[in-house]
């Protein structure tokens, strides 16, 4: 069986494929070739990430494809239910990236709380004239002691809950069908501590929370102007998980008049052209969108798709 590697995988994860027995073909191919290259080569699997699009018009172009196999979490550029509808497997990864993307949530929880994204802006224009000010002016809190809130349970979120309660936050999580999070810290020296979180309402999680995140993939959901009006004064809100999940309109105003103080987006409603009004607003903590563009993740991602594609295929 061949298998198209058109966006990124790591030499291990080629190696467990072709030790399987599958031609792996590590090829570049554009949009608008694809379609060819796949019935030229007869291709029987494609691995992808999120530049890909694989819509309803080229799965019907492409009889051969019997597997989709993506690096990203969100999967907002493949018709999912479509491919299973017509028979084709479709597969992501779900645990390779979730620390990675812990990790950039708590960069943008710890830069905003002590000011880093405004201080990195300002050192440079005034740092040597004007030491003693910026220090005042950039005086910040600590996460310690405050509560996060999660909406969402899945790997992403449980990741996330782990730094968390290593800084010895309280953490709160929500799920609109899941009921409980098993948490499991890992040191160290060998040793874990088991946590059991149980799911409450929403409501409850978005009113007692300090800093909230979203970790659902789902695009019916969206946090706007009625959720800000129930979040606590001074809230700071982060999305590094998927855009749409925040109603950035809306998240810009609620930060003039509040109740919002803090905000973090790696993940935005426009991508790849995020609005101007939030690539301008200096009191926005953002990234683009490198949630889990780290080596480890990818190489981790690699392997748990080789893994599910020889599962699946053999």
């Amino acid at each position: 069986m061949k298998i198209l590697v058109n966006e990124g995988i790591t030499q291990e994860g080629v190696v467990i494929l072709e030790d399987k027995g599958f031609e792996v073909l590590i090829t570049k191919v554009a949009q608008e070739q694809l379609e060819n290259f796949i019935n030229e080569n007869s291709v029987d699997a494609i691995l992808i990430k999120n530049r890909t699009q694989i819509q309803q018009e080229l799965i019907d172009a492409c009889p051969s494809l019997k597997l989709i196999a993506s690096g990203s979490i969100s999967m907002d550029n493949v018709d999912v239910q479509y491919a299973i509808d017509n028979g084709i497997q479709v597969v992501n990864s779900q645990e390779g990236s979730a620390n990675a993307i812990a990790e950039l949530i708590f960069a943008h929880l710890s830069g905003m709380v002590r000011n880093l994204h405004l201080s990195n802006r300002e050192m440079p224009l005034e740092g040597d004239m004007n030491f003693k000010g910026l220090q005042k002016l950039y005086r910040g809190i600590e996460l310690k002691g405050k509560t996060l809130g999660l909406i969402g349970i899945n790997p992403t979120s449980i990741a996330t809950a782990k730094i968390a309660i290593g800084l010895g936050m309280k953490v709160l999580i929500t799920d609109p069908e899941e009921t409980e999070a098993s948490v499991e810290l890992e040191f160290f020296d060998g040793q874990t501590i088991q946590f059991e979180l149980n799911a409450i309402p929403f409501d409850e999680v978005i009113s007692e929370s300090d800093f909230i995140s979203v970790h659902l993939y789902n695009r019916d959901f969206k946090l706007g102007e009625s959720e800000f009006d129930k979040m606590k004064d001074g809230v700071g809100i982060v999305n590094c998980v998927q855009g749409g999940l925040v109603d950035e309109v809306a998240l810009v105003k609620a930060m003039e008049k509040g109740p919002i103080r803090y905000a973090a987006l790696d993940s935005f409603e426009n991508e790849p052209n995020p609005e101007i009004q939030l690539l301008m607003n200096p009191n926005l903590s953002l990234s683009p969108k490198i949630s889990n563009a780290t080596n480890e993740a990818q190489e981790r991602v690699s392997i748990e798709l080789a893994n599910q594609i020889s599962t699946l295929l053999s």
